[in-house]
């Protein structure tokens, strides 16, 4: 009986993946690879959590080439950046002695602007963390580009959200992996790794942006 019982459940998870399979289309059946949750870093969603139609931007495959944190180098007005992560996190530190940042009293900065523009990853991320502590206690709450203040968070498409697409459409057009891995995507709704915070600044929806320039290139 038992054996019946696991031929039967062989039998129903096959049909499962072949409907999935269906379901998904043309799509390499990797992006979706379930991930043992005892594996799961505590900010991660894993491939697994897509819905019909979606495809979650997971750093555990090529997707991960999306994501800002990637290793993409790209030149952007004329100077280098190691990853668009390593370009948005710069932006948070000094320019120069003037700056006002830089003689805020009793605030340390531990890298320099032009350290930070090499950095991908975590790396990039936690060095752009501790950054906006520091504007918080300076009671700060622009970036600089070029001796340009902006806005950090505005809930507008203000300057900040232009340069980051600048940005991601540099790092595509210099890495043609990236445009080759959007593209790939077709159709699909692009889903972040990561719970998004409430109600965040439309540059931080990364994978919205994606999609646009996806459309673009699609000629839709």
């Amino acid at each position: 009986m038992d054996r019946i019982i696991r031929a039967a459940l062989s039998q129903i998870l096959a049909m499962g993946a072949i409907a999935i399979a269906q379901q998904r289309g043309p799509y390499p059946a990797r992006w979706w690879t379930p991930v043992p949750e005892d594996r799961k870093a505590v900010w991660e969603i894993l491939p697994q959590a897509a819905k019909p139609g979606e495809v979650i931007l997971s750093k555990r495959n090529e997707l991960g080439i999306l994501s800002n944190f990637a290793a993409t180098p790209f030149l952007f007005r004329g100077r280098r950046y190691a990853s668009v992560e390593g370009f948005w996190q710069m932006m948070l530190y000094p320019e120069n002695a003037q700056d006002p940042r830089a003689k805020a009293a009793g605030i340390a900065w531990l890298h320099t602007r032009d350290e930070v523009a090499q950095m991908t990853a975590f790396e990039a991320k936690d060095t752009g963390t501790a950054a906006e502590t520091n504007m918080r206690r300076a009671g700060i709450d622009w970036v600089t580009f070029e001796g340009e203040r902006i806005l950090y968070r505005s809930k507008e498409k203000g300057e900040h959200y232009r340069l980051i697409v600048a940005a991601m459409r540099a790092k595509m057009e210099q890495n043609p992996k990236v445009r080759e891995i959007l593209l790939a995507t077709g159709n699909l709704v692009l889903r972040p790794d990561h719970t998004p915070e409430a109600e965040a600044p439309p540059e931080w929806r990364y994978y919205d942006v994606w999609v646009e320039i996806r459309q673009e290139l699609q000629g839709r």
